[in-house]
Order: structure tokens, then sequence, then C-alpha cells
């Protein structure tokens, strides 16, 4: 009598978890003919859920679409998005001004030119020109003083406007500036269009006072020309007799370098006291 022989069936958790038998129910099958169990059945309904699931966060993010259409759909998007930036940068510095922008930043820019033309020098010509400047500034307190004409209506300042201390103190430096370039360079056609090109500067810097109603057009020039020929007259000077007194004397020396400092400083608590609570 032949024996039967036994068939071992080892439960797995899928099959325990997903089979509908019991466990003495199952029964020894051809494996060609074994159909697709049920733990099959739900790891491709979850492979396909998590599939759907993926592209669902992928049409949300960038606007739906599969393959080359949600390329392209992304592509075009991006491309949207900087144009869009590029446009809100653009309007907004029409609306704002760029006008407006520079001309708060004007007494930064000339600030940081006088500056570097200082560090550049530092001889005994460039502590000569930190104390013009300040004479130049008290000037032009003076002068408002004395002329007391009145802004334009359509800005909310109530100091006098006659002469722009913006257009004074620019001109000073363009002033300073140039024969700087002269003195280093010698009279030659790159200096002239350096020169020119730092003119134009200036002279567009100051016409701002005006296209933002801070100044007419009159105080402008005013201030423009006071500086100007202050900066003539005191470089003048200096080649005139105050470099001879400089050499000659160790008092003048000592007594131009105390004031150029104390001017430094001075420019230094004006700017963090106004300047910054400007801003």
């Amino acid at each position: 009598m032949m024996s039967t022989p036994a068939i071992l069936h080892k439960p797995t958790f899928k099959s325990l978890l997903f089979s509908p038998f019991k466990l003495n129910q199952a029964k020894p099958i051809s494996f060609h003919r074994f159909p697709a169990s049920k733990s099959d059945f739900f790891s491709s309904k979850n492979k396909a859920l998590s599939k759907n699931m993926t592209e669902l966060v992928r049409m949300s993010a960038f606007g739906g679409g599969n393959g080359s259409d949600s390329e392209e759909s992304t592509g075009l998007f991006q491309r949207e998005a900087v144009i869009d930036g590029l446009n809100e940068f653009q309007s907004g510095l029409l609306a704002d001004g760029l006008e407006a922008s520079l001309n708060r930043l004007s007494k930064w820019l000339v600030a940081a030119v006088f500056g570097a033309v200082i560090l550049w020098r530092h001889d005994a010509e460039a502590i000569w020109a930190v104390l013009g400047s300040v004479v130049n500034s008290i000037l032009s307190v003076i002068l408002k003083r004395i002329f007391n004409q009145e802004r334009p209506d359509s800005t909310l300042r109530s100091d006098p406007g006659m002469p722009s201390s913006h257009g004074q103190s620019i001109f000073f430096t363009v002033v300073f500036a140039i024969l700087s370039v002269v003195e280093w360079l010698g009279v030659n056609g790159f200096s002239l269009i350096l020169g020119a090109l730092i003119l134009a500067f200036g002279t567009y810097l100051t016409w701002l006072r005006v296209s933002q109603g801070l100044h007419t057009i009159s105080q402008v020039a005013a201030g423009a020309a006071v500086g100007f020929i202050f900066s003539i007259f005191w470089f003048w000077s200096w080649d005139a007799f105050v470099l001879k007194a400089f050499i000659s004397s160790l008092s003048v020396r000592i007594i131009v370098i105390i004031a150029a400092a104390a001017s430094c400083l001075g420019f230094l608590v004006y700017v963090i006291r106004y300047w910054f609570r400007d801003e």
C-alpha cells in the first residue's frame, strides 16, 4: 500500500491576513495554475494608490499634466513667474521712483566719493580738503539764514532752501575730485574725459533735488555755484600760502591736523544723529 505523500503548507503572514480560508483547507495545486493571491492584489492596489498620490502632488505643485505636458506646464509657469517678478520690480522702481531712491542715497554717494579720494591721497592737501568741506557746510547754513528763501510747496521741509546745501556740497566734492585726477594723471585726454564724467555725475545728483521738488532751479544753481567757487578758492589758498606755512611751521601743522580730526569726528556724530534718523 503506497502512502500518500504529505504536502506541508506553511502559512505566511500575508496569507493569514488576507486569505478567507482556514489553514486546514489549503489544497496542493500546480504552480503554473496558481491564481493571483489577494496579497498580490492588495500590493498592486497599494502601488497604484501610491503612484496616483504622487501624480496628484505633482499636479498640485506644477499645475497638472503628465509627462512632457507636465514639464512644459512647469517651464511655462516658471517663465511666467520670472517675467511677473521683473515686471513688478520695474513697476516698483517707476512707482516709488528710481530718481527718488538716488536722491535719498546722494548724500551717501558724495560722502563715499569724498572719503575715497581722501584715503587715496592721504596727504596734507587731503587734510585741508576735510577742513574745507566743513567750512563749506557752515557757509551754506549762514547763507540760508541770510536769504531765508522758502522751498517749493511740494516739499514737507520747513528750513530755507537758498542755496541748496546738497548742491553746494556736491560741487565742492566735484572740484576736489577733478583737481585730484588732474594732479594724478596730468592734463590729457583721459583725465579730461574722467573729469567730464565726474562733473556730469555731480550735475545729475544736483538736478535730482529739483526733480523731487526739494529745491527750485535757482536754489540748486546758487548752491552749485557757491560750492564750485568756494572749492576753487579753498584749494587755491592751499597752493598760494597754506602749504608753505604747513611745511615751515610745526604749530600750523598741529592746528590743521587737530582741526581736521575734530571735523571728522563732528561729521561722524552728525551722520549718526541725522542721516540714520532720516533713513
